[in-house]
């Protein structure tokens, strides 16, 4: 059997007469050989499926099942008078069938990674998709929250444990950066469900280009025993010449890549696929004693024992981008296009002569507002979601016609919620004492990062308020920052933009539900804590008992109104700012109620912790225990937000104790667009207010008599 050409415009003859008539003889000639050769491949896929392979042949060998419309010359083909039956009996995929995909994904990076992916897949699709993950913890953890409050209509999410599955391929030495992870699609006919009879695999740094289900329906095209679609690998890695002594595993010609598989699993449960692939494994190791590339190693000595197992693709379902490959043979045009696959360490840096193209279109959907793939399919009844049917149930109960309509709708928005962007790592502490420092900010507050990471070396975690493409332009910050890379101890977590109003209270409450210690520091990302701030809070939660007791610890606030400020290295220091106008308490110019219950004038002297009471408008920086109440999502943007949830605390008894030889310090910045919209809307103060009215009725009725002292006190705010 000869080669097949490697794609559709690769010419089947490198030199064609001028003559006409030699022209139709030559083309009548190309096609008797292509019938021949059909003939021949039928046969020999025949015989295989009765008879094992014998030998080993060389990885320059072809003589593997290529049937009609199999091979990357399928586009040349498609014209052929005998492929035009062949096509009509392909059905097209139904408008409401469900497309499977799994995907194998572990780790932080990975789990963003993999979200550009689906973005690409949404963004084509019509169909209704289940996506089957492959997860650590970690993973999942991200995903599960991800998709939770995605809520893409007709999508369905399962996840299978991979620690579970590691005892199955650990015993596998692989030198390939991918790790343990890198060979779970191996025993993917084990993990997915036994009633699930097909599955597309992808790796997670795929980018699709098209519809999905064009290629679910390559599926119709699987003949005779062919149960694995894979694109040929366009590199020479499996040639074995790249150098010296170089020794890929043994595979079929150039091989195949696995980046792309259609996987027919009920077949490959029938051919015994689990003992195929080990016994084979087991083979090759003897002599090879590692795997290189994972789990393709695998497959493709798999492939080369047993050919008519492999429908090959057309190359242009895996356009491979690594370094030296023949990616360019697969398209002519950009509407050849179908996925890309960046399967080279390099990723996006990878050479190639149209990489700025392919780099583009990574990027369009990187940074694409995913709130924008809610869309919901046309003509396709989907599940119930029960989530969905309650906030729905919940707008509908709202008066449109309300004036604070768009501040009671954001209370119940749904933001899509991506934890722990960027790599994350806590060492708990032997001593229970460990407190987190919790804040929020949007893009404008980026520059804040460092100096915080630089004044509180403990564990710290933020919620930040970002479009899609902030998102990305946070990451390439951070990770261009020696401090912040310096830190893994710091989580971040994505809350995507939606809605007119800064949910300020939905961050603080994301910031909070994902503290891994038993204490947080409830600050602003506006302030830097005193230098030593972690170790005096650590100290001072065991002097104060706060595991058996209910407590908050105050943290007095200042401010300065001085953009280069040195920075005072002591209390006695900071009191001689203070006495030069050089610092004062936080907001005294303009809101002495909320930090006024401190007590500064005693603070100035306070050598022990002092106890203070509530009053109206309190709104104190604290530290409490992870349990502490959330913070009230009424409140957005401007005005009461931290009021309130002070309040709550107070209700709940909590014990206002200020630290006396503790301080943090507000710098500098432009007015937020919320206090200008306070300040210069009307409505939007009336609409506070109406909503300060309703939380503290709220509470009254929650905590009963003791909560009408919220009811009569004097507000001004």
């Amino acid at each position: 059997v000869k080669p097949m050409p490697l794609s559709p415009i690769d010419p089947l003859s490198p030199t064609v007469s001028a003559d006409p008539r030699g022209s139709h003889a030559l083309e009548m000639r190309v096609r008797e050989i292509e019938e021949e050769n059909r003939t021949l491949r039928r046969q020999l896929s025949q015989s295989h499926a009765h008879k094992p392979p014998h030998g080993r042949h060389s990885n320059q060998s072809r003589t593997y099942s290529t049937e009609e419309g199999t091979g990357d010359n399928e586009g040349q083909r498609s014209g052929a008078p005998g492929n035009s039956t062949d096509c009509a009996q392909h059905p097209p995929v139904d408008k409401c069938e469900t497309i499977h995909v799994a995907i194998v994904c572990a780790g932080y990076n990975a789990s963003r990674d993999v979200v550009t992916l689906v973005k690409s897949v949404l963004f084509h699709r019509r169909n209704p998709l289940h996506f089957h993950f492959i997860t650590d913890s970690i993973a999942q953890q991200i995903l599960a929250s991800l998709f939770h409050t995605w809520m893409i209509p007709a999508v369905r999410v399962d996840f299978y444990d991979a620690d579970e599955l590691k005892s199955e391929v650990s015993w596998i030495p692989n030198k390939h950066y991918s790790g343990i992870y890198g060979l779970m699609k191996l025993v993917l006919t084990k993990t997915l469900p036994s009633a699930l009879e097909r599955v597309i695999v992808l790796d997670t740094d795929i980018t699709f280009a098209t519809d999905i289900a064009e290629l679910w329906a390559v599926f119709h095209k699987f003949k005779g025993q062919q149960v694995l679609g894979v694109v040929e690998n366009q590199s020479d890695w499996y040639l074995g010449n790249l150098w010296k002594n170089h020794r890929p595993w043994p595979a079929l010609g150039r091989g195949f890549n696995t980046g792309v598989i259609l996987l027919l699993l009920d077949r490959l449960r029938k051919l015994k696929w689990e003992q195929m692939w080990r016994l084979t494994a087991e083979r090759e190791l003897m002599s090879m004693l590692s795997t290189s590339l994972a789990d393709q190693d695998i497959f493709n000595a798999v492939f080369k024992q047993n050919p008519f197992l492999v429908y090959q693709l057309p190359c242009f379902w895996n356009v491979q981008l690594s370094d030296h490959t023949r990616s360019e043979k697969c398209y002519k045009d950009v509407s050849d296009l179908k996925v890309i696959h960046w399967n080279s360490p390099k990723k996006l840096r990878v050479k190639n002569k149209h990489v700025e193209f392919f780099r583009n279109l990574y990027l369009t959907f990187l940074e694409y507002d995913g709130n924008l793939l809610r869309r919901e399919l046309f003509g396709c009844p989907s599940k119930a979601d029960h989530n969905s049917e309650n906030l729905q149930k919940k707008l509908s109960e709202l008066d449109e016609d309300d004036p604070c309509y768009e501040f009671r709708r954001e209370r119940f928005t749904v933001h899509r919620t991506h934890l722990y962007f960027l790599h994350y790592e806590l060492e708990p502490t032997s001593d229970s004492t460990d407190v987190t420092l919790v804040a929020q900010l949007s893009m404008d507050r980026l520059q804040m990062l460092e100096a915080i990471c630089k004044h509180w070396e403990g564990p710290i975690s933020l919620a930040l308020y970002l479009s899609d493409a902030e998102a990305q332009q946070f990451l390439r910050y951070a990770q261009g920052s020696e401090v912040l890379m310096g830190r893994a101890n710091v989580g971040y977590h994505i809350v995507y933009k939606e809605g007119q109003f800064y949910p300020v209270n939905l961050l603080r409450n994301v910031a909070m539900k994902h503290v891994n210690t038993p204490y947080m520091f409830l600050s602003d990302i506006d302030f830097l804590p005193m230098y030593g701030m972690y170790e005096y809070l650590r100290k001072s939660v065991v002097q104060l008992d706060m595991a058996n007791t209910k407590k908050a610890l105050i943290v007095p606030a200042f401010e300065t109104l001085r953009y280069r400020l040195s920075f005072p290295k002591s209390k006695a220091e900071l009191l001689t700012q203070l006495d030069m106008g050089t610092l004062f308490t936080f907001r005294y110019h303009v809101w002495t109620k909320g930090h006024a219950p401190t007590n500064f004038a005693k603070w100035r002297t306070a050598t022990t912790p002092y106890r203070v009471q509530w009053e109206a408008d309190f709104e104190p920086y604290v530290v409490v225990r992870r349990n502490c109440p959330e913070y009230d999502r009424r409140f957005v943007g401007f005005g009461w937000n931290k009021v309130a949830h002070i309040m709550e605390l107070d209700a709940q008894e909590y014990e206002f104790v200020v630290m006396p030889n503790a301080y943090m310090i507000h710098m500098p910045h432009a007015p937020s667009f919320d206090i200008t919209k306070f300040r210069s809307n009307k409505q939007y103060r009336i609409c506070l207010k109406t909503l300060k009215e309703e939380f503290q009725q709220n509470m009254s009725r929650h905590y009963g008599f003791a909560a009408l002292k919220y009811m009569t006190a004097e507000n001004n705010s």
